[in-house]
Formats: structure tokens, C-alpha cells, sequence
């Protein structure tokens, strides 16, 4: 089976999924993980602020933060090389990058209708975070 690894920016949460603005996007990201794991299928989700030391260890993340900064983030490795930045794979990419068929994803699309606008950070008040 393939080796997948999603390199994300900094977040408050391991999903960035708290507070009040929720991004559409990384509920659609966690969603597909969560499918994808139930189905036996198991992609890597490491978060700079939450696992610093795998930014470090993977080369290839490592050399793409140093010459072009966070901004790439979310990076997309599958067997050790980076296939994508600055976006997360679609629902599709996902299938057709781990050879594995549309129902590993309980073929569900995911639709979200979100309200309020992703503010910078967790939206967490009083200075804390999630």
C-alpha cells in the first residue's frame, strides 16, 4: 500500500477544527481521513505547530519550508516525494493517488455550509487556545 503524508501549517488543534469558524476544506480533509482509516487506510496528518520534529525529519518537507516558507503548506507526500502544495487532494486525488476504490470513502461527498468566516488563529477567546 502506498505511503501518504500530509504536511499542514500551523493550527491550534491537530485538525484546526476548533473555534467558531470552521474552513469548509479541512472538515472535508479530516472527514476523508476519518473514512479512509475506518476503511483500513491510514494517511499520516502531521501539523507544525503539533509535531514539529516530522517537519525536521522528512527531508524533502524540510528543504521545501527552508527555500519557500510555510506558504506551501499543506504538502502532500506520497512514498517519501512531495506530489503536491499549497492545496489539499480532492476526494478524487485521494482515490486515485492511493489506488484504492471511491468507496474507501463511504462514497459520501461532503457538503458543508458554513456561516462565518475562518478567522486567523483558533477563535478561541481570552487569549486561549483550544
Amino acid at each position: 500500500m502506498k505511503k501518504m503524508q500530509i504536511f499542514e501549517p500551523a493550527m491550534c488543534c491537530s485538525t484546526g477544527l476548533c473555534g467558531v469558524g470552521v474552513d469548509p476544506e479541512l472538515l472535508r480533509v479530516s472527514t476523508v481521513l476519518n473514512s479512509l482509516k475506518k476503511n483500513g487506510v491510514n494517511v499520516e496528518r502531521f501539523n507544525l505547530t503539533s509535531s514539529p520534529q516530522e517537519f525536521v525529519n522528512n527531508n524533502a518537507v524540510n528543504k521545501l519550508i527552508n527555500g519557500n516558507g510555510v506558504d506551501k503548506l499543506p504538502a502532500t507526500v506520497l512514498d517519501e516525494e512531495i506530489i503536491m502544495t499549497g492545496r489539499y487532494p480532492t476526494n478524487e486525488e485521494f482515490v486515485k493517488l492511493l489506488n484504492i476504490p471511491m468507496n474507501s470513502l463511504d462514497n459520501q461527498p461532503v457538503k458543508v455550509k458554513v456561516t462565518t468566516q475562518r478567522t486567523k488563529g483558533c477563535g478561541c477567546s481570552g487569549g486561549k487556545c483550544c
